[in-house]
């Protein structure tokens, strides 16, 4: 079952009128979004309270950008702004809870190799 199916995230990015009209990410591509948003916040969080390497952390960050390279359509911009969305929608403790539930899952369901 993918993560999130309902999620829903437009995104307008760019300018001009071409570019006025909002992104929108749905079903596997909404659900790769958050996961992607709960491995990088996660590992920025335990890395900022040294229960993290540098090193962990770099390779979760890696991972989230292959998660959204093979996974989420659009530009690196679009991405980067449902990203934002999907960081500003749920707290910090939301994300770490969503980690310990999901971060298996979401490794699963989104393969990077």
């Amino acid at each position: 079952m993918v993560l999130a199916t309902a999620a829903m995230l437009a995104v307008s990015v760019g300018a001009g009128p071409a570019a006025a009209q909002p992104k929108v990410y749905s079903g596997r591509e909404a659900a790769a979004l958050r996961c992607s948003n709960t491995l990088a916040l996660t590992a920025v969080a335990l890395n900022g309270a040294e229960l993290m390497s540098d090193i962990e952390k770099d390779l979760m960050i890696e991972i989230t950008f292959l998660i959204l390279d093979r996974h989420v359509s659009g530009t690196w911009h679009q991405k980067k702004q449902a990203l934002r969305q999907v960081r500003d929608r749920r707290s910090v403790e939301e994300t770490l809870q969503d980690y310990q539930r999901n971060a298996a899952r979401c490794l699963r369901q989104f393969p990077i190799n």
